[in-house]
């Protein structure tokens, strides 16, 4: 039979006009690559002309979008402070969750995660460029490739035209993803809990109340759901009303936890005082700052306080091994009526005999130092160790990485104050150990009545870094139900009562001064406290979900069957030898 006139029409059966292709053919094949259930591409429906194909044009060069991806990865880092645009990061992954969805192939999926990433990554942390330079790049190339698996969760449940099942499940799946990229990049190895997308929401109320339920973890996860829905509704117009009924049981969700979740009661006040020196620099730095923040505290004398908190590093090792050091602070004990607790960042020994340079919150006494003391536990990489130094140690060269690792402390401590401060119990944090929710949690269960930070973010004074550092007390102090000051040498210094909220007035980063804060104490305990780091667990357990329902399906898929014998032409065909 010879064809007349035209071509015979690519991918559909010639018997079937509507192009479906009957049970075999083209479309039992496209079943076969990895397309869901419900009849969505997995990488998108815009390589086969879908409504995507106009958008996914404009960024057919490999370079616009990956400049796009940067972009789009990087515009979360304007929710958290100084910009403090918390509203926005309902919606700021939106731009990069649709670029994803276009991708036409599993490879350009993770490759968008993983370009995406790494602005994210450049953005979040662009205020340590003056330590790391160049360094931060590979960093943030390296950290990046962590999102590279959630693209191909975004392509997978997000692409094509998903329908109502599919959608709900991407509200679930798609934040969980996400949320196990925070726990990865919390390891302390890998920089630390900085910038989790939940921590942008340290001045909202109701967001507050939900940390009290599953810390920081369950904040991030409503805020990659909402996220999530908005990027739906966009692109998966069968599928709005699903999405919608998702996105009002989260909304429901908050209002329940507001309502019913448990409150910290009252206990009375307690009075502490935070010394900020101020920017200090030069020649005899160390004699200054310690001569600045001896006359702060003096200035206290008569006020009443419970407690005088001096920022990280408040004493450096000359200072510290002066004996006239500690006969100083023991006078300014006596004279204020309170302890001091002060910072020291110097080579000593501890309890186990280990010599070397330790970062320690040390309580003095009108006697002297107590003997109470807390080696710093998780230290900043490159600014207080360098990992793998016979590796990395050429980071030392081209920005301001550590010259001499410093040691580690190996146990959190709760120092108990004297009868004159009715016995207050108070765990020490030292700088980004706030990051870290498990550690003010730990202090808590241990007895801590109130979180005291010392902290020194002087190397980034113009930057972010203060304001977001600052924000991070807001978070513990509702995740546990207890009040947290976050003491500086240069800013910014502040207090949060047991919900978080905000106590007294901050001293900012132009600021030399003392500053009473009466903060309010409580008793009982936060379901996070009780219950942990649940969010996290539940979404590993959606996600082992998905792997299970996906690991089962290609079990069921039929094998493909064997090739045909190959097409002969009229003019081949052995029953026909004339023609």
């Amino acid at each position: 039979m010879r064809i007349r006139g035209g071509r015979l029409p690519v991918g559909r059966n010639a018997a079937d006009p509507s192009g479906s292709g009957g049970s075999g053919g083209a479309s039992e094949s496209g079943a076969s690559a990895g397309r869901p259930p419900d009849g969505g591409a997995s990488g998108g429906g815009s390589a086969a002309g879908g409504p995507d194909s106009t958008g996914a044009g404009r960024l057919a060069s490999p370079w616009t979008r990956a400049a796009a991806l940067l972009l789009t990865g990087a515009l979360p880092a304007l929710t958290f402070p100084a910009p403090g645009l918390w509203w926005f990061a309902y919606v700021a992954l939106v731009p990069w969750l649709l670029l994803i969805r276009t991708a036409r192939s599993p490879r350009r999926a993770a490759l968008d995660g993983w370009i995406g990433g790494i602005g994210f990554v450049i953005a979040v942390h662009h205020w340590l460029m003056p330590s790391l330079h160049v360094f931060i790049v590979l960093l943030a190339a390296l950290l990046g490739l962590l999102w590279a698996p959630w693209g191909l969760l975004v392509s997978r449940l997000l692409g094509g035209s998903p329908s109502a099942r599919r959608a709900v499940a991407a509200v679930v799946l798609v934040p969980s993803g996400w949320l196990l990229i925070e726990l990865v990049r919390s390891w302390e190895g890998l920089g630390g809990p900085w910038g989790l997308l939940g921590a942008s929401q340290w001045e909202v109320s109701p967001a507050l109340r939900v940390a009290s339920v599953g810390g920081v973890w369950l904040v991030s996860l409503l805020v990659l759901a909402v996220n999530t829905g908005v990027a739906l509704l966009i692109a998966a117009p069968a599928a709005r009303t699903a999405v919608g009924v998702a996105l009002l049981v989260c909304a429901l969700s908050v209002t329940a936890m507001w309502a019913w979740a448990p409150r910290p009661t009252s206990a009375g006040t307690v009075r502490i005082a935070v010394v900020q020196p101020g920017i200090v620099e030069g020649p005899g730095s160390v004699e200054r700052r310690l001569d600045r923040g001896e006359e702060l505290t003096r200035s206290l004398a008569g006020r009443g306080v419970d407690l005088v908190v001096w920022g990280e590093s408040s004493i450096g090792a000359g200072a510290w091994e002066n004996p006239e050091t500690a006969r100083r602070l023991a006078e300014l004990s006596r004279l204020v009526g309170a302890d001091l607790l002060v910072n020291v960042d110097a080579r000593q020994t501890d309890g186990s005999g280990r010599s070397g340079i330790f970062k320690s919150a040390v309580l003095v006494g009108p006697g002297g130092p107590t003997g109470d003391r807390y080696d710093k536990m998780r230290l900043v990489p490159f600014g207080e160790y360098v990992p793998a130094r016979s590796l990395l140690g050429w980071a030392t060269s081209v920005g301001r990485a550590a010259g001499e690792d410093r040691l580690r402390g190996d146990r959190q401590v709760v120092m108990t104050l004297p009868d004159g401060a009715r016995g207050l119990r108070i765990g020490p944090l030292v700088c980004f150990e706030t990051a870290f929710p498990d550690m003010s949690r730990r202090l808590v269960r241990d007895g801590a009545q109130v979180l005291v930070a010392q902290s020194a973010t002087s190397t980034f004074q113009e930057s972010w870094a203060p304001a977001q550092h600052a924000s991070l007390g807001a978070l513990r102090a509702a995740e546990n139900g207890r009040p947290t000051v976050h003491a500086t040498l240069t800013g910014i210094s502040a207090a949060y009562g047991p919900r978080g909220e905000r106590v007294g007035h901050p001293l900012g980063t132009d600021a030399s001064a003392a500053e009473v804060f009466d903060l309010p104490l409580a008793r009982g305990e936060t379901l996070y406290g009780r219950f942990g780091d649940w969010p996290v667990y539940g979404a590993f357990a959606a996600l082992a979900a998905l792997c299970a329902v996906e690991g089962l399906r290609a079990l069921r898929r039929p094998a493909p069957r064997p090739p045909g014998p190959p097409a002969r032409t009229a003019h081949g065909s052995p029953g026909r030898p004339g023609r």
